[in-house]
């Protein structure tokens, strides 16, 4: 297997004010070509920090950060834009999607930017991916008309339809119920297993968690571990037993 995301000793600063804050202290971490990988940790850890600079949307204080072979901090502009359009699909928590325009223009929107298919061929792969997350009844809906669940399954085929290398989800279930978020992250791991597209999640919901190949544990900006799923879920329900006795 080969590594689509190779990060080596990375820091990330922010100033607020007079104020230093270390987002992330000397991380380094490798992911492989086809992972389900889950970034887990308390809010405040990094995680944000960590899928931004995979996602090229930031930049390292210090290290390195190579995705799909490339140096990030050694690409011009252009370089990174085209590093985001054609092999990084993003998935928000909060959707992003644009309310003028309904389900399948939202979906078929990455592909006008790219501006390779012509109109036949976006269709076909719009309708395609649209059967695929179980709303192709849907595609005239604007997404107002939409419940969470089903405007983050148009923002899962949106993050697709380049057929990006990578998907980045930050926090795909934290703004649904528990059931619609397992049902999304079982669609998750479906693409995952049919496409062979990376996942790199970010969650603090244990139930999320299980579902990853391996779960990279993160705290104050710090690598606590990579390790599988159980194994993850049993040190973060500990780390939250022993919060809560010091609060007490």
């Amino acid at each position: 297997m080969s590594h689509i995301v190779s990060i080596r000793e990375v820091t990330k600063d922010f100033h607020l004010g007079q104020t230093v804050v270390q987002a992330l202290r000397g991380v380094t971490l490798t992911v492989e070509k086809g992972d389900f990988l889950s970034i887990a940790g308390p809010s405040g850890s990094g995680k944000t920090t960590l899928l931004n600079l995979i996602g090229c949307v930031d930049t390292a204080t210090t290290g390195v950060v190579e995705v799909a072979g490339q140096d990030t901090a050694k690409l011009r502009e252009r370089e990174l834009t085209n590093l985001r359009l054609n092999t990084i699909g993003f998935i928000f928590q909060s959707f992003n999607l644009v309310s003028v325009l309904n389900v399948f223009q939202n979906v078929e929107f990455p592909l006008l930017l790219q501006n390779k298919l012509s109109g036949p061929e976006r269709k076909k792969r719009v309708v395609s991916l649209l059967e695929q997350v179980g709303l192709h009844t849907h595609m005239k809906h604007r997404p107002n008309e939409l419940s969470g669940g089903q405007r983050q399954r148009v923002a899962i085929a949106r993050a697709l339809v380049t057929e990006p290398l990578i998907v980045l989800a930050d926090e795909p279930t934290a703004n649904l119920d528990s059931a619609t978020g397992e049902a999304i992250i079982d669609l998750m791991k479906s693409l995952n297993e049919t496409r062979g597209t990376t996942f790199i999640f970010s969650t603090h919901d244990h139930k999320v968690m299980r579902h990853a190949d391996w779960v990279v544990r993160l705290a104050d900006g710090k690598v606590l571990g990579r390790e599988k799923p159980a194994e993850a879920v049993a040190h973060a329900l500990g780390q939250e037993v022993e919060q809560e006795a010091r609060a007490s």
